[in-house]
C-alpha cells in the first residue's frame, strides 16, 4: 500500500475591517485583476468574446439584442466594472460589497428587476489542495453575470454546451443558465466527495495494516474538508428551495422543473457527507483501537519479560549479598552466612535451577494462553 495522499483544504482570508460602512465594496488585497467575457447565444447563433473593459461591454450587448448574454468576470480587482454594472443594472451597493467580499455563503436574493444569487465552488487543484471560492451571480432578463474570484476554469462544460448547442441552453432563457452553472457546482461536489471517498478506502487499508498517528492526520483533515462541503451544501439546498418557489417572473417555469433535480443532487450530497463523516470517525476510532491493542501486547510481553527474570533476579541478588561465612581476624565459622558460597559446583547448581524456573514459568504461561498472539 503506497503512501497516503495528502488532500488539504486550501485556506484563504480576507477580513473586513472593524467598523467599515455598509455598502463599502473595497477590493481585497491581492484581487486578481478582472477578465471579461461576453457570450451571446440564441437557438440558432452563438458569439463569445473577451473585451478589455467595462467600456466595451455595452456595445456588444448591443449588436445581438435578440440574444441572451452571459457576462462572466474572472477577477474583481476593477472597481470601474464593478461600478458600471451597478449603475446600468440599478443593484443595490451591498450586494457589490457581498460579490467582492468572497465569505458569503450561499443564497439567493430577489429584487424588482433582478436576482443575486451566491454559491461556493469546491474543486481540487493540480497541487491536490480543495479550494473554495465564491461564485456570484446577477439575473436579469436577458442578461446573467457571474463573478468569479480567481481565474480557475470550473465552467468549460457550461462553456461547451453553449458552443456546441447541445441540450436546451440555448433555446432557454438566462435563469436556465443559471441552473446550469449552479449545477456545476453541484458536480464538483460529487466529484470532490467521490474523491474523498477513495481516499477514506486508502486511509481505512493503511489502518488494518499499520494503525499510527498519519492515520488519524490524514482523516482530520479529510473531515476538515467534510466539514467545508457541508456548510456549502446545506445552504445550497435552502437557496434552491428558495428558487423554486420564487413567485418572480425572472425564473420560468422550465427553470424550476430542472431546480427540482438540483434539489435531489443537494439532498445526495448531504446523504454522502453525513456517511463518510461517520466513516471517517470509525476509521479513527479504529486506528485508536488498533494502537491501544497493539501498545496492550507490547505490555504483555514486557510483563512476561519481568514475570521470568523477577525470581531469576531475587536468587542472584540473594547470593550476590556475599557475607562471609568465617571471621577473618578471628577465624570462627560462621554457619548461618550462607555456606553455600563454598559449595563445590554451587555456580553450575545455581544456574541450573534459575534456568529450570524460567523453564516451568514459560511452560505454565503457555498453557495459560499468555504467549500466543
Amino acid at each position: 500500500m503506497g503512501k497516503i495522499k495528502r488532500l488539504r483544504l486550501q485556506t484563504t482570508s480576507h477580513p473586513v475591517a472593524v467598523g467599515t460602512s455598509p455598502g463599502n465594496y473595497q477590493v481585497n488585497e491581492g484581487a486578481l485583476e478582472s477578465k471579461i467575457t461576453i457570450h451571446s447565444y440564441s437557438p440558432d447563433d452563438y458569439l463569445v468574446i473577451e473585451v478589455a473593459n467595462y467600456e466595451d461591454i455595452e456595445g456588444q450587448l448591443n449588436k445581438k439584442p435578440d440574444h441572451s448574454h452571459w457576462i462572466e468576470v474572472r477577477g474583481l480587482a476593477n472597481v470601474e466594472l464593478l461600478d458600471y454594472i451597478r449603475e446600468k443594472y440599478n443593484i443595490h451597493k451591498l450586494l457589490i460589497e457581498d460579490i467582492v467580499h468572497t465569505t458569503q455563503r450561499p443564497k439567493i436574493d430577489e429584487y424588482d428587476t433582478y436576482l443575486f444569487a451566491v454559491s461556493r465552488m469546491l474543486c481540487i487543484n493540480e497541487d491536490l489542495e480543495v479550494s473554495n471560492e465564491q461564485l456570484s451571480f446577477i439575473l436579469t432578463e436577458k442578461v446573467l453575470i457571474s463573478f468569479h474570484e480567481s481565474y480557475n476554469d470550473c465552467l468549460q462544460p457550461v462553456r461547451y454546451r453553449l458552443e456546441s448547442g447541445k441540450g436546451c441552453i440555448r433555446h432557454s432563457d438566462s435563469s436556465y443558465l443559471l441552473y446550469e452553472l449552479m449545477d456545476i457546482v453541484l458536480d464538483n461536489y460529487f466529484s470532490l466527495l467521490y474523491k474523498l471517498g477513495e481516499e477514506l478506502e486508502v486511509i481505512e487499508e493503511i489502518a488494518y495494516r499499520r494503525a499510527g498517528k498519519a492515520v488519524i492526520y490524514e482523516s482530520q483533515q479529510i473531515k476538515r474538508i467534510m466539514l467545508t462541503i457541508r456548510r456549502a451544501a446545506w445552504p445550497e439546498r435552502d437557496k434552491i428551495n428558495d428558487m423554486m418557489r420564487s413567485t418572480s417572473d425572472l425564473i420560468t417555469p422550465q427553470t424550476k422543473t430542472f431546480l427540482k433535480d438540483a434539489y435531489d443532487h443537494c439532498m445526495q450530497i448531504i446523504d454522502l457527507i453525513e456517511s463518510f463523516k461517520d466513516i471517517t470517525t470509525s476509521i479513527i476510532d479504529m486506528n485508536l483501537s488498533f494502537i491501544s491493542n497493539r501498545m496492550n501486547e507490547i505490555m504483555k510481553v514486557l510483563t512476561i519479560i519481568s514475570s521470568i527474570f523477577i525470581p531469576l533476579t531475587f536468587i542472584a541478588g540473594v547470593y550476590g549479598m556475599n557475607f562471609a561465612y568465617q571471621d577473618p581476624k578471628t577465624g570462627k565459622i560462621l554457619e548461618h552466612n550462607m555456606p553455600e558460597l563454598y559449595a563445590e559446583n554451587g555456580y553450575v547448581y545455581v544456574m541450573i535451577l534459575m534456568l529450570f524456573i524460567a523453564a516451568l514459568q514459560v511452560v505454565y504461561f503457555w498453557r495459560k494462553g499468555w504467549l500466543r498472539s
